[in-house]
């Protein structure tokens, strides 16, 4: 685990783009958590940086990989990401070809599951029991046990070197605001990575959030890199028929 390059307390998180974010922090073969749902939520810069880093052989814990070209999907197209654990997978042809080419490890999992694995990871939870998969192929290979009449199968904690979310505002203490939508999976990644790196539209002054309006406490968080304005692409744009 990358536990080292997190900044002690009481020291300056800002960073003044995602590549110095990243820069002494990724390295090959590292398991990072990545925040968002489809490109709702996404940490667009770090992405980037990750992609422009070069490192490569990770496993990459996400709800899915992006669309083809944008979000994980970049590092999906340079080769960059050996393995996923994932839960919906059907907007990329590119993660598609390579699975089915044995290019790509995927541990799959229910959604719920996925997110109850990384809050156990955060929450320092080794393992736990859920109804979830029993009797199909998630189950394969796990432990099973029955309790008050109903068969569970046993899932672990994940838990990441680095990890990568995306907030609405940030203080410079690191607390976080989410914006609707776009918490999704992000907390649950910040709190299962060693190091969590957050990317944020807004930064002010601690104080300046409510204390009772912080969706994550900035014990979670120890790098900051502002990107005012993202693109935050939409998958899959429906608009009304002309009447």
């Amino acid at each position: 685990m990358a536990t080292n390059a997190a900044p002690a307390r009481g020291k300056n998180k800002l960073f003044p783009d995602a590549d110095a974010a990243l820069r002494d922090l990724v390295r090959d073969g590292q398991t990072l958590a990545v925040g968002g749902f489809g490109l709702c939520g996404i940490p667009e810069a770090l992405i980037a940086a990750l992609r422009d880093s070069g490192v490569k052989n990770l496993t990459a814990i996400s709800n899915n990989a992006g669309i083809d070209g944008f979000g994980l999907g970049q590092l999906l197209t340079t080769r960059q990401i050996r393995k996923m654990i994932s839960s919906y997978v059907g907007e990329n042809k590119e993660f598609e070809r390579q699975f089915l080419g044995g290019e790509l490890e995927l541990e799959f999992n229910p959604q719920g599951t996925l997110a109850e694995r990384l809050r156990a990871g955060g929450a320092g939870i080794p393992a736990f029991f859920t109804r979830t998969g029993y009797g199909t192929v998630v189950a394969e290979g796990k432990e099973t046990r029955q309790f008050d009449g109903h068969w569970y199968v046993l899932e672990t904690a994940l838990k990441a070197d680095v990890s990568l979310v995306k907030a609405w505002k940030a203080d410079r203490a690191g607390n976080l605001v989410f914006r609707k939508t776009a918490r999704n999976f992000n907390p649950a990644c910040a709190m299962a990575g060693a190091v969590c790196v957050a990317e944020v539209e807004q930064l002010v002054e601690v104080g300046g959030i409510d204390p009772d309006q912080v969706h994550l406490p900035g014990i979670y968080v120890d790098r900051i890199v502002v990107n005012p304005n993202p693109e935050k692409r939409i998958e899959q744009r429906t608009v009304r028929g002309a009447k």
